[in-house]
């Protein structure tokens, strides 16, 4: 008796990969904690393979129902994809968990989340133990493949419109927020990807990036899995070993950020490496030093754009490989199956030429932000999600993004929201007034800056860099910490008593932090 056919979407998409070309290379990863050394293959049935265990280990141990959630606590690793895979054909949620978050923003997002199972890898197993609460049921990644599988399991059905992915992301107001993706905005998404990359046999991508953000899973990753692009992965990103990856494997797909662009271009086998078999490389995540693109367009690589937001699957606007050094810094065109729009702060369309913010309206556009009553479509208007992001359209109608009408700052690819650390500086005895801003930096392209205004009391008097670093570094990452204190009698402020920020940017510009 031939098995029952896959009701999820998603995970039918890789049983048909693996029924049709099994023996095809699917994914080779490199970094597991019990052999570092040695790098693990996989071909389409293999994988398939330990998508079926991990999925039969989760419905008999761990009972984990649809609608249940799954948070992924560990550096990259195969079996994230693999357990994915599994809870898409569950109807359960994957919930990847920023590692570089500290404990007070991780206990956040289990307390808000609840998942069922928190997984997690050795390195981060005393994270674990700090986080763990007695109705927290915690497991090692390998318990979900290392024993057989129980047989027998009925799986439950599932449509296209199941969330699958569950992705936090900061708002203005600092709270985090669990972004909800479902199987049918994934498949949309590698849709997309797809699109922008062209794939054509004999492609195969190098995958370095924490896939705890849509950008390291879905831009290059998950959809070349799904399209049968054999997928390279290491467990975290290393210049050299990118750099000896592209030679050793010759990969023709990668994605970096500019921080990891720079970190490239400062190897010192970079002016050497063979990099010939890259026919591209894509970037995105915020506005790109141009002398970045330029050494690498030096070298005939073309490095295209995607524009997106963890909101928006990612993959919107797109800048392909074969307009990338004609357009150089642009965003480039919506991809196939999306709209977007430039609006004004009341909601209009504004004039060809005008800046306006971002909105954009495609399949690959979340579900909503998560709520605990289950409402749908938490965080759009009419299917639109607005970015905060401003751009201009060129008469070609290819895309620049030119600000932000939020504060928000973007770090070496990370988006850092000013408000969730003021809130934290707030509480801090000493402090009368404070605001976070993000100026320019050669390498991470923003750091935050903290500027306060001490109080009269002795505890204002008395405070200092140090005081105000420890109070932060404990409960925010690292990558959010100020990179400098700046002391100011006073913050400029509106006729309506709002911090300028503009103001303290154009202040403090001339310094380099």
């Amino acid at each position: 008796m031939s098995p029952a056919p896959e009701s999820s979407p998603l995970a039918a998409c890789m049983a048909q990969r693996a029924e049709q070309h099994g023996a095809q290379r699917a994914i080779t990863f490199r970094g597991d904690e019990r052999q570092p050394e040695q790098a693990l293959a996989y071909d389409a049935a293999q994988f398939w393979s330990r998508v079926e265990r991990v999925t039969a280990h989760l419905q008999a141990r761990w009972q984990v129902q649809p609608g249940d959630r799954l948070a992924w606590l560990g550096l990259n690793h195969e079996l994230q994809l693999v357990t994915l895979f599994a809870c898409a054909r569950l109807g359960a949620v994957f919930m990847p968990l920023n590692y570089r978050l500290a404990l007070p923003e991780l206990q956040h997002m289990l307390a808000d989340a609840q998942p069922r199972l928190l997984v997690h890898d050795s390195l981060h197993a005393p994270v674990v133990a700090h986080l763990q609460r007695p109705e927290q049921a915690c497991t090692h990644a390998h318990a979900l493949v290392e024993t057989p599988a129980p047989r027998g399991w009925p799986l439950p059905q599932v449509t296209g419109e199941a969330p699958v992915l569950w992705v936090y992301t900061s708002g203005t107001s600092g709270q985090p927020k669990g972004a909800l993706h479902t199987q049918n905005n994934l498949l949309a998404n590698a849709r997309a990807s797809q699109a922008a990359h062209g794939f054509v046999a004999g492609d195969s991508v190098l995958s370095t990036l924490p896939l705890f953000h849509v950008g390291g899973l879905c831009i290059q990753t998950l959809p070349a899995l799904l399209a049968g692009v054999p997928v390279v992965l290491h467990a975290r990103f290393d210049a050299g070993a990118w750099l000896g990856e592209v030679q050793s494997s010759q990969v023709s797909l990668s994605l970096l950020v500019p921080a990891t662009l720079r970190a490239v271009l400062d190897h010192p086998d970079w002016p050497t490496a063979p990099l010939a078999s890259l026919r591209g490389v894509m970037t995105g995540s915020s506005t790109i030093p141009h002398a970045y693109l330029q050494a690498f367009h030096n070298r005939g690589i073309p490095v295209g754009q995607i524009y997106g937001t963890t909101e928006t699957g990612p993959v919107s606007i797109v800048l392909p490989l074969d307009r990338a050094m004609d357009k150089v810094g642009c965003a480039g065109w919506p991809q196939p199956e999306a709209q977007v729009a430039l609006r004004d702060a009341q909601g209009q369309d504004v004039a060809q030429g005008q800046t306006g913010e971002v909105w954009l309206r495609a399949p690959n556009v979340m579900r909503g932000y998560w709520q605990a009553d289950g409402a749908a479509g938490v965080g759009l208007q009419d299917g639109w999600f607005g970015t905060g992001d401003l751009g201009q359209q060129d008469p070609d109608a290819c895309m620049r993004i030119v600000g932000r009408s939020k504060d928000m700052i973007i770090s070496g690819g990370e988006n850092i929201y000013p408000a969730e650390i003021e809130n934290l500086l707030a509480t801090l005895a000493g402090v009368a007034e404070c605001a976070v801003i993000g100026l320019p930096n050669e390498r991470w392209g923003e750091v935050p800056v903290a500027v306060l205004v001490r109080s009269p009391d002795a505890a204002g008097q008395g405070l200092q860099e140090e005081a105000v670093m420890r109070h932060l570094q404990s409960q925010i990452a690292r990558f959010k910490w100020p990179r400098r204190v700046v002391w100011l009698p006073s913050l400029p402020k509106s006729a309506l008593g709002k911090v300028q920020k503009p103001a303290l940017q154009a202040l403090l510009s001339g310094e380099n932090p």
